[in-house]
Formats: structure tokens, C-alpha cells, sequence
């Protein structure tokens, strides 16, 4: 493989804010950037044969290619590193990789509407962002049957009709693991995500035994539903690392796993296939000198053949991630190289204090600094002297004058430096069934919030951050901006200092519009225009409280789910209940509030809050659905059905409203998941979905049906605690 872009060569300096004075910049109006600046990368400036800074990717072409470049790259990070401590753990290098042609599946859409024997025709599922790119999670279904994960069960339930719903089938997996993370279903395959550890060997430093060492792997089992009563394992795929997310688009399941860097015995990630090495991803790092921490492997199966593909790319922690049904898009923040700050203090020294000194000072400092018969710290020492000298000798409004200059210097110094180090490094990989091909890195100032901070339009990808950093007697400086880029990951264009000292609370790109929340003490609420490469805020709303999820109700309308919030003494905020708004953004220079809603209080807590799948709305009948958890005492004025609620004095359960655009919020309903029998589970694993007119709720206590239409009980099934026999998953091999 080979990249697709060739990154320029930038100039190496060394920069700094060091730990003494710090001030801040005043913040001026929103402005648009034209074109991205030169990254800065922080090299050191001998001669390596492997990093010379000039951003390209690097292929790794064995463990012993791998071992030099971190022995170098050891000397940037401050790891320590030996080749005497080896591994015994067998390299898919020396192992013939199977090759199968596979076959073809025929698998149902995600969110498709699709017509079976004894299934209903119109069903949901998953809430994602990308449509046709599914999102992993503990609950999938069709239009008939639902499967559940949980812990390391797997549940299967004939859920249609629901007058006649019944458990099929509850199995626990025998893996090492009690906790699966997620899964896929696909016609009638699923594919599930757990976290193992791998059984190496090691012979630990200067001794002679070998020694177990176990370290974490993912698997990605293929399960065969066919039969619901006998599933069958297909594949059983592990991989070096901890699961971090997927995505599955047709017929292939994607996900990516993070495998720490071994500094002492480092090795390539493997493959394996039911315990037998197959192959070795690919391996990539990256001709920067940053410290690479992990291996972020991207792995591609065929989960209706034999087909597989994975490449590894050493670099930072891994972070949110986005998928187009092109693109795969890494993240990570930026990580400052060892030696970072002890060298550019020195810069920072010489290069801003210095030119503002006196000119027989800066002469004299400059000979001092030339001569290389003393050492650093002596040098120092002089430098010291000769300046203290110098300040005793000036009247106290001269020197007053010279230490104000200097601090304007150091704080334009130090703020322009604090945003040059708190980057998001995005990597662009091209998918495309089994086929995986780097295409470009980028780079953007700030942090991500999360995944619904990115988004791909046509050729553009569009990234909101929030730039924060400490400055000295000013306290932290905080604010926003978005970022336009090309399809090589520059920077053609963006918008900076949004709502200065507030950060990002949620995010929603919609075609050419952002639309952005960011909160302090209000909840501003922007709609961003980014129909051309220049972003311009077209219009703002300010509100009480804040919104952590925004959802698209149609072009002009966006609902917002978050809290509630009032001022307090001191000009401290007190977070309320759950708070959800519905915004009219049809002119888009006054947008408004329709209508809102406020569900309990403080201790309220909803999980769409934080996983965009608990959240649940249907347009076609105006239904949205929210998981609640919460004191008995704050919901009963909002609770429609008699509170049945354990002797804790909690509900958990989900409201169930009917949204109209012009209406706004009625509540329907609830749904209640906890009686007097119930331990306490909270809401933490709750969806909604509905198959037909039957409306289905899912905790990790109950899956209930109720009509859409007045939410009536129709039936309910116990998930947990059943007091039954769980057998166990027989596996077979696929062939």
C-alpha cells in the first residue's frame, strides 16, 4: 500500500509555556481564516534514519524495523527500551495467511423497511449519525426478532407479534470477559465485540525462565442466527488491543483497536483465527517525532466469507472517531514531546525576552552566550547577574515600563504557542470492502467533544473544537471554532473565537449548516452557515440551561436534550432537571424555542445525556422516546400512570411524547421498567424501537411492548434474574 499524499516538510523549532508568567489575549470578534498556517512539529535536530519531520507515512517492515524506530523514538518520549527482554508469541510473519475467496450474503439494510413471512413491515433501528453506516450496540433487531448482550449472555427474542412474544433463547458466551461491548446484526449474522487478554510468554529482564504475560486483545465473533435456537459460531477473529469502536457498512464490520506500546518487548499486532495466527496487519508510523504511545489497528471483515484486511498505524491514543461510506477518520489529541519544555524555555528566553532588553545588555548577553569555554548553567549564571545589575541601575518607572513590554511579549508569546501544542491530529483512511489505503493526515487547534463534532460533506470535512488552556493570573482560556478541510486534510477555511470562555456542549452538522451549543452560564445556541469554505455565524439564541444531544427534526427544526440551569450566588450555575427544546431555525437569524420541556430535577438523569442510541424519534407518527431515571418526588406532577417504584423512592422508566413541530411537546405517556420486586438498575442500558405499532422499551431488567397509540401494556419479558439455567455457546468452525 501506498500513501496518497506526500505531506510537506516544515520547518522544526522548538517552542514553550513554561510554568512562570503567563498572560492572556483579549478576544476579538469572530474572524474567518483564510488557509491553515504551517503546522510546527517538534523534532530534535540530529540526524535520524527514520524521523526527519517531514509528516510522511512510513511502512514498518519488520519487528526488528519496529524495535530502531522506537529505540529512537525512546530518545523523544523519555521510555526506556531493551532488546534482551523478548517475546515468545508466534509472528503471523512466519504463518501462511489463509486466503478465501468467500461468498456473498444478501443482507437487509440498516433502516430499511423490508417485507418477511412473519414479520412486520415497518420496524426501526439504531440511532446513527451517517445513514447506511451502522454503529455498534448491546441491542439489535428486525423486523421480528431482538438480540441482547449483556455481561456475557446473549439473548434472543421472538418479539413479533408481541401479543405472543417470548425468550427464545438466553446462552452465555465462556469467554474469559463477563462483559461484551457491543455488536452488529446483519440479515442473520451477528457480530460481537468482547475485550480477552492474550497467553504470551516473556523472559523478564536478566532471568532465564519464561513467564506468562497476558495483555488485551478484542474479538470479533460471526455468529450464525439462522437457527435462533442453536446459533452457531463462525469466526472467532482476535486482535492485539482493546476494542474502541466499529462501524459496519454492507457486508463488512470495521473496528478499530488500540494496543499499548511494550517499550521493553514491543511487537507487531497479530491476527488470529481461533487462537491461530493468520496475519500481521500492514504497520505505519508517522515521520513525526510525537510520542507514540499505542498501535490503532483498523481491521475490515467480510462477515459473510472468508475475507479479512487490517493495517496498523503506530501513534498518540486513539479518540472519537468518524465514518463517511468512504472515509474511516482517526483522532487523538496531540501529545507534547519529552524535552518539550526545557528547550523552548531557552527559546522563549533568547527569542521574545532578550530583543527587549537594553542594547549593551543584549550585546553583552550575546557574548556571553558565544562563549563555549563555560557550560549552559554558567553561562546562566552570568546572564542572571549581568541583568539583575542592570535593573538595580534603572529608575523604578523605566523598569516598570521594560517588565510591562515584556509580559504583553510573553503573553502574545505564550497564548499563540499554548494553541499551537493543543491540537486534534486527524488521519484519513479510504475503506471500500476489504480494500484499506491511507490517505492524509491533518490537524486542527482544540479538542473534540465527540463524534458528532465531525461530519464529511461532498469533499469538505468539517471539524468544531474547543481550544482551552491556563494562562497565568488570567485562569483559563477558553473558546471555540470550526475548521473547514479539503480532501487532503488542510485547511481551507474556518471560524475562530466562538463564544469566548464557554466550551462546546453539542454539535449537529446538517448539509451546508452546524449547528452548535456551547455553555457556561447560558446555553447560546448558533446555526453556523458553512455553504462555502468561509463559515459565518448566521444567527444566535440564548437560553437558560444546555443541550448535550441535538437531533434533526426536518431542515428548519432541531430537538436539543440536555438540563435545565439557574443562576445562583456568586455567579455560580445550579444544574436542574432534563431539559428538551425543540428549536425553529427557519429564519435563521432569529432562531427560536417552539416549545420545552423540564423533567424533574438535579438528580433526574437520562442516558441520552451521553449515547445519542438511547435517544428514540419517529417523525411519521411524531413519537420521541427518553429514557428517565429518577426521585419519585421530583417526576409525580410529570409521571401519567400510577408511580410503582421500589422503597429506594426512584422511577426509572421512559416518557413517551408526541412532538409536533408547531405543537411542540405532549407528553403521551410513560413507560415504567421498575416495580416493588425490582433491585435498583438505573436506565443505563435503555432503548427504544418499534416494530409495526407496537412500541418497544429495553433496559436491562425488561423489554416491554405497548401500543404506539395510547401506550396500553401488550406484553413484557424479564431479561434478568430469572432464575433459570444458562447453557453454554458450543463453537464451530466455519467452512
Amino acid at each position: 500500500m501506498n500513501s496518497k499524499i506526500t505531506l510537506p516538510i516544515v520547518i522544526a523549532i522548538s517552542v514553550i509555556v513554561t510554568a512562570g508568567i503567563m498572560y492572556s489575549i483579549e478576544f476579538e470578534q469572530p474572524q474567518v481564516s483564510q488557509v491553515s498556517e504551517p503546522e510546527i512539529i517538534y523534532v530534535d535536530k540530529s540526524v535520524s534514519n527514520y524521523f526527519e519531520g517531514t509528516h510522511d507515512i512510513k511502512q514498518i517492515s519488520s519487528q526488528e524495523d519496529l524495535k530502531k524506530i522506537l529505540e529512537e523514538s525512546a530518545l523523544f518520549g523519555g521510555q526506556f527500551f531493551d532488546n534482551i527482554i523478548f517475546s515468545t508469541r508466534m509472528m503471523a510473519d512466519d504463518v501462511a495467511m489463509m486466503e478465501s475467496d468467500g461468498f456473498a450474503g444478501a443482507p437487509i439494510p440498516e433502516g430499511a423497511v423490508v417485507k418477511t413471512e412473519s414479520g412486520g413491515s415497518d420496524y426501526s433501528t439504531t440511532n446513527v449519525q451517517v445513514e447506511n453506516v451502522d454503529e455498534p450496540d448491546y441491542l439489535k433487531n428486525d423486523s421480528k426478532y431482538v438480540y441482547i448482550v449483556s455481561r456475557n449472555t446473549l439473548s434472543i427474542i421472538d418479539a413479533y407479534p408481541a401479543e405472543s412474544a417470548r425468550l427464545i433463547l438466553k446462552i452465555a458466551l465462556d469467554i474469559e470477559s463477563q462483559h461484551i461491548q457491543n455488536m452488529f446484526l446483519n440479515d442473520d449474522r451477528l457480530v460481537i465485540f468482547y475485550n480477552g487478554q492474550s497467553n504470551d510468554e516473556i523472559i523478564p529482564l536478566y532471568d532465564f525462565v519464561p513467564r506468562r504475560s497476558y495483555s488485551p486483545v478484542t474479538h470479533a465473533l460471526v455468529v450464525d442466527v439462522s437457527d435462533k435456537e442453536n446459533p452457531i459460531i463462525l469466526k472467532d477473529y482476535s486482535i492485539d488491543g482493546y476494542f474502541s469502536d466499529a462501524r459496519m457498512i454492507g457486508n463488512y464490520a470495521y473496528f478499530v483497536t488500540n494496543s499499548n506500546i511494550d517499550y521493553q518487548h514491543p511487537r507487531l499486532p497479530i491476527i488470529l483465527e481461533s487462537s491461530i495466527p493468520i496475519m500481521t496487519p500492514k504497520a505505519f508510523y508517522f515521520d513525526n517525532v510525537e510520542q507514540f504511545s499505542n498501535f490503532s489497528t483498523l481491521t475490515a471483515v467480510d462477515i459473510f466469507g472468508d475475507t479479512i484486511n487490517s493495517e496498523t498505524f503506530l501513534m498518540g491514543y486513539s479518540g472519537s472517531i468518524y465514518v463517511s461510506e468512504d472515509n474511516f477518520y482517526l483522532t487523538y489529541q496531540q501529545n507534547t514531546p519529552f524535552g518539550f519544555y526545557e528547550n523552548s524555555s531557552r527559546d522563549r528566553f533568547f527569542d521574545v525576552i532578550m530583543p527587549l532588553l537594553p542594547n549593551e545588555i543584549q550585546e553583552k548577553i550575546k557574548e556571553i552566550q558565544n562563549d563555549s569555554s563555560i557550560s549552559s548553567s554558567s553561562q546562566w549564571i552570568k546572564i542572571s547577574e549581568l541583568m539583575q545589575n542592570s535593573y538595580n541601575q534603572m529608575n523604578k518607572a523605566d523598569k516598570e515600563e521594560l517588565f510591562e513590554k515584556i509580559k504583553d511579549a510573553l503573553n502574545e508569546h505564550d497564548a499563540k504557542i499554548q494553541e499551537d501544542t493543543n491540537k486534534t491530529i486527524i488521519h484519513k483512511i479510504s475503506i471500500n470492502e476489504d480494500k484499506i489505503e491511507y490517505v492524509a493526515k491533518g490537524s486542527v487547534p482544540g479538542r473534540l467533544l465527540n463524534q458528532f463534532s465531525m461530519d464529511e460533506n461532498k469533499d469538505r470535512f468539517r471539524v468544531a473544537t474547543t481550544t482551552e488552556y491556563y494562562v497565568q493570573h488570567q485562569g483559563t482560556v477558553r473558546a471555540n471554532a470550526v475548521y473547514v478541510l479539503d480532501e487532503q486534510l488542510n485547511i481551507v477555511g474556518g471560524l475562530d473565537k466562538i463564544a469566548p470562555d464557554e466550551s462546546i456542549f453539542s454539535a449537529r452538522f446538517m448539509d451546508d449548516r452546524l449547528y452548535l451549543v456551547t455553555f457556561q452560564q447560558i446555553d447560546p445556541f448558533f446555526v453556523i452557515d458553512l455553504s462555502a469554505d468561509k463559515p459565518k455565524i448566521l444567527g444566535e439564541l440564548k437560553i437558560p440551561g444546555f443541550s448535550n444531544y441535538l437531533h434533526p427534526y426536518d431542515k428548519d427544526h432541531i430537538i436539543g436534550i440536555g438540563r435545565d440551569t439557574k443562576e445562583i450566588e456568586n455567579g455560580r450555575v445550579q444544574q436542574l432537571g432534563i431539559k428538551i427544546a425543540l428549536f425553529n431555525v427557519s429564519d435563521v437569524k432569529n432562531p427560536k424555542v417552539v416549545d420545552d420541556i423540564i423533567i424533574g430535577d438535579s438528580s433526574t438523569y437520562s442516558e441520552v445525556l451521553n449515547n445519542h442510541k438511547a435517544f428514540f424519534f419517529d417523525k411519521t407518527r411524531g413519537v420521541l422516546s427518553i429514557p428517565i431515571n429518577g426521585d419519585t418526588n421530583s417526576l409525580k406532577e410529570t409521571l401519567s400512570s400510577k408511580i410503582i417504584a421500589p422503597e429506594y423512592n426512584r422511577w426509572s422508566g421512559f416518557y413517551v411524547f408526541d412532538l409536533d413541530k408547531s405543537d411542540g411537546f405532549n407528553l403521551k405517556g410513560t413507560v415504567t421498567h421498575a416495580d416493588e420486586s425490582s433491585r435498583y438498575y438505573g436506565m443505563g442500558s435503555a432503548r427504544t424501537f418499534y416494530i409495526e405499532d407496537v412500541l418497544y422499551t429495553s433496559s436491562e431488567e425488561y423489554l416491554m411492548m405497548n401500543h404506539f397509540n395510547n401506550l396500553e401494556q401488550i406484553n413484557s419479558i424479564k431479561l434478568e434474574n430469572t432464575g433459570k439455567f444458562i447453557e453454554y455457546m458450543e463453537e464451530e468452525i466455519f467452512r
